[in-house]
């Protein structure tokens, strides 16, 4: 890996593109190295996880929405859409903007932090989208994959997007970019402008993730991909981008980030090197925010020794600064301690979470939402005696760089009635790489098929493992049997309407709005 100084430069020192951000994410982009075996397996393992929460959120009406936006774009060749036909082709950007609110809304796939948060599995439906368009191969495939999870990853690890409200899709644009550059065999120069084009339309606030959390936080990333599409087909027609779209006096770093003296170290593969990244990252075993995820698995193995919960007086985690500013009550946000607060708010409150665990003994990505779950009022009560504090040590170990000392969780101490005190710790969660049961092909399928249980036929499950087990052998035209098709009685059980669906007249959905006011 290289080592890349990046700052703000004034228009008059004419920064040479050989010398910018982009060009040196688009060189390793465009650098055709073979793709490794084991990252193929895992590229492999991260579609599966998608399609494993998507089918669980496939009825879920942000996910309808975006999945009926997308249906108003029927195209030829066109790309396929989950829980439709395969034959049913969709305009690739809307198809990713459909497959990607489906694989984000239940806060449930792969994750990646560092200096930056990061969910990279959301590279995967524009690319395939692309890729199904076009007609490409597994090979190409897995290429372009494996280019974009780089680029995210390396993105996370030097540039810290949160600590200045920007929020985390901002280095998902550029990577998804250059994905696609790199999945279509793109020159270094198109995609060199497709990252910067990216990065310009895909910059937003952090308000997204802070205070009353709507779907939004779901369709953000579909936004970005939708973005990324449409950046690399504007650039392959001859069109430019804002540039340097990181380091111009009047760019990202200088008005978004640290400002014109700020500097920051982006390590990139040398050309040659292998794309490895995406086995840096790891999937979520549970429906909740990643810094959730080992503290969950604490909760389990607490509550035994805790006993009866109604003793418990005090429970305070001593955890990193973002897990206490973040999902913690050094958020300040009264919504995380609200019982009808929104299934996205409580998906990033430790406080609820940790309650919940407590109380079962475990997780559900549905049941532990549920407004009746939030409401009850053992839980409320064992929530509100919840808080966090930050540990220096554990955000040093949040931040290292060494992935063996690198760590997401906390300890624990509980303060039960009469004084005595229970306390333990965890470091990663029970499914990290490091963790007490990594997570392997057969579990990935195994959360597939618990996730499509009742949404997806037995028959049509296994038609899709088979082809991700085919993945870089696919041939072209094949990439379209990865996805899934449900019953469409199942699909239309809450439909939505907006203006795609207009056909002369307003749609009852709006005509009854209208009357209500």
């Amino acid at each position: 890996m290289k080592q890349h100084s990046v700052r703000t430069f004034k228009s008059a020192d004419q920064l040479p593109r050989a010398g910018q951000l982009a060009w040196k994410i688009a060189e390793v982009a465009a650098d055709p190295v073979a793709i490794e075996s084991d990252v193929a397996e895992m590229l492999g393992n991260r579609i599966i996880d998608n399609a494993a929460v998507a089918a669980a959120s496939v009825t879920r009406r942000p996910v309808v929405s975006a999945r009926s936006q997308a249906e108003a774009h029927p195209f030829q060749p066109g790309a396929t859409v989950f829980g439709l036909t395969r034959s049913q082709r969709i305009s690739p950007e809307w198809a990713a903007w459909g497959n990607g609110v489906a694989v984000r809304e239940l806060d449930f796939h792969d994750t990646f932090l560092a200096a930056d948060y990061s969910h990279p599995g959301d590279n995967i439906p524009p690319v395939l989208a692309v890729a199904q368009h076009c007609g490409l191969t597994g090979a190409d495939l897995v290429r372009g994959l494996a280019a974009a999870y780089e680029i995210q990853v390396d993105l996370v690890k030097g540039i810290c997007l949160h600590e200045h409200k920007i929020d985390h899709i901002a280095h998902l644009g550029p990577s998804a970019a250059a994905g696609i550059g790199a999945l279509l065999g793109l020159p270094a120069e198109t995609i060199y402008q497709a990252v910067q084009q990216a990065l310009h339309v895909t910059t937003t606030t952090r308000q997204s993730r802070k205070g009353e959390i709507s779907s939004w936080k779901a369709y953000a990333p579909a936004f970005a991909g939708k973005m990324a599409i449409e950046s690399v087909d504007r650039v392959m027609r001859g069109e430019g981008a804002p540039s340097p779209a990181y380091e111009g006096e009047d760019g990202f770093i200088a008005w978004l980030l640290g400002g014109p003296k700020a500097e920051y170290v982006v390590r990139l593969p040398e050309k040659g090197e292998p794309k490895r990244a995406v086995l840096d990252t790891y999937t979520k075993e549970h429906s909740a925010e990643y810094q959730s995820q080992a503290l969950i698995d604490l909760a389990r193995r607490l509550g035994p020794k805790i006993g009866d919960l109604s003793k418990v007086e005090s429970i305070v985690i001593h955890t990193s600064h973002h897990t206490h500013h973040v999902i913690g009550t050094g958020a300040n946000d009264p919504q995380k301690m609200d019982p009808k607060a929104s299934r996205e708010t409580l998906d990033h409150s430790i406080m609820y979470i940790f309650a919940v665990a407590l109380e079962d003994s475990g997780w559900h990505h549905e049941r532990s939402y549920a407004p009746e779950r939030a409401g009850r009022e053992s839980t409320i009560t064992l929530w509100r005696k919840i808080s966090t504090v930050e540990d220096p040590a554990w955000t040093r170990r949040y931040h290292s760089h060494d992935v063996s000392e690198k760590a997401f969780g906390g300890r624990v101490v509980v303060k039960l009635k009469g004084g005595s005190i229970i306390s333990d710790e965890i470091a990663v969660a029970d499914a990290h790489p490091l963790g007490a049961r990594p997570f392997r092909r057969p579990d990935y399928i195994r959360k597939f098929r618990t996730l499509a249980d009742g949404v997806i036929a037995a028959a049509e499950q296994n038609r899709f493992i088979g082809t991700v087990e085919r993945l870089p052998s696919l041939k072209a035209g094949e990439l379209t049997d990865l996805t899934f098709t449900v019953d469409p009685k199942s699909l239309c059980s809450t439909a939505t309407h907006g203006i795609f669906d207009w056909r002369g007249g307003a749609p009852a959905a709006v005509q009854r709005a209208a009357g209500n006011r």
